[in-house]
């Protein structure tokens, strides 16, 4: 007993360590780096925060949301469809690049980097913000709970954009200052006009080139034959999420029944769905394990009515809540895997006290052409 209760210990210590501390760490850190005069390890910090945090948006959300596919395709109930239409898969280009433009001002000096390469990598993290403030805003649809974690990612991502650009754009007017101090000007108000003129001229190339970019994607989308308003339709062209504007088909129904929920509900190379198949005249999906449970009910009815009907009401009882609490694919399949040995148990009675074992597990719900 004790063994279990420091097991649990430790389980929520991890937990705690994984979902909180290492985030919200990196989140201080980087808050810390944006206001201190003297920034520590910054270019380590973003950089942690950048693939760690991604590597924890990424698993968190694929544990809370199973995207099965478009809009137009049939998903059962526990499963989303895609969040970003895949036919306008396009955009995710404009974000990788956008990072680019981050780690390159992240690492590269003003004084390094031509004022070309400079106002592009702007440019593209301006964009790969737009849109992940856009993504941010489509999945909080479905977002609540402990699922709030993904904002933390957002927000740090859109920080440490804004910093980066700060700090680059500071690093200009150090620049523009230098060379104002080389040519033997020493007059304040004169220095200071100069470096803003110089910034207000590095800002319109900036301006110049963000909409330069913005035409070439536009382009690349036309060319690819998805329309200049490609980007709005990547988040239009779906459902289940916020911006959605398309009503998918009915989703496939496994109520009730808490294998039923594990045979529809799980990942297909570890539940191993076999056909569709009708119950109370509703569409699920089918797996062996259901068909040997619903089997071996059957010939328990059979043989020991009495029996039966005190296993169906415990089942009645216990399972419905049970497949209440199965809102996960990971989820269905860890049931998935605990019902194995009852799933053996079940094969062993049918195989003893059944002539024709296979053909009443065959049999098993009534068979719809998929």
């Amino acid at each position: 007993m004790r063994s279990m209760y420091a097991g649990n210990i430790m389980g929520w210590l991890i937990f705690g360590i994984v979902d909180f501390a290492i985030p919200g760490t990196l989140t201080i850190w980087n808050i810390y780096n944006c206001i201190a005069k003297k920034p520590k390890l910054e270019k380590l910090i973003s950089s942690l925060t950048v693939f760690i945090g991604g590597i924890f948006y990424a698993a968190l959300y694929t544990l809370n949301y199973e995207e099965a596919g478009d809009w137009y395709e049939q998903v059962n109930v526990m499963q989303y469809h895609y969040s970003i239409s895949s036919e306008y898969g396009m955009i995710g280009l404009i974000v990788f690049l956008g990072f680019i433009g981050y780690f390159v001002l992240l690492y590269v000096r003003a004084d390094r980097l031509p004022p070309l390469i400079s106002a592009v990598s702007i440019s593209l993290l301006i964009l790969m913000n737009i849109l992940q403030i856009a993504y941010a805003l489509q999945i909080s649809k479905n977002v609540d709970g402990m699922d709030c974690l993904l904002y933390v990612y957002h927000a740090n991502i859109l920080l440490l954009s804004a910093r980066a650009i700060h700090r680059h754009m500071k690093e200009e007017a150090e620049l523009f200052r230098d060379r104002l101090s080389s040519n033997g000007d020493h007059k304040n108000l004169s220095r200071i006009y100069n470096i803003i003129d110089s910034l207000s001229k590095y800002s319109i190339l900036i301006f110049v080139v963000l909409f330069f970019v913005i035409a070439i994607i536009e382009l690349v989308f036309v060319l690819l034959g998805q329309g200049l308003d490609a980007p709005i339709k990547a988040f239009t062209e779906t459902a289940d999420w916020t911006f959605s504007k398309q009503i998918p088909p009915p989703p496939l129904e496994y109520d009730g029944h808490y294998l039923c929920t594990v045979a529809a509900g799980g990942h297909k190379k570890v539940v191993k769905p076999l056909r569709l198949g009708t119950r109370r005249n509703e569409t699920i999906v089918v797996n062996r394990q259901l068909c040997i449970a619903n089997a071996f009910e059957e010939l328990i009815q059979e043989r020991l009515p009495r029996f039966h009907k005190k296993i169906r009401g415990a089942y009645d009882k216990y399972g419905y809540p049970l497949s209440r609490k199965i809102t996960t694919p990971i989820r269905a399949d860890l049931i998935y895997f605990m019902m194995k040995p009852l799933e053996w148990i079940f094969l062993i009675v049918l195989y003893t006290f059944d002539l024709r074992p296979e053909q009443r597990i065959a049999r098993q719900y009534t068979y719809i052409e998929s």
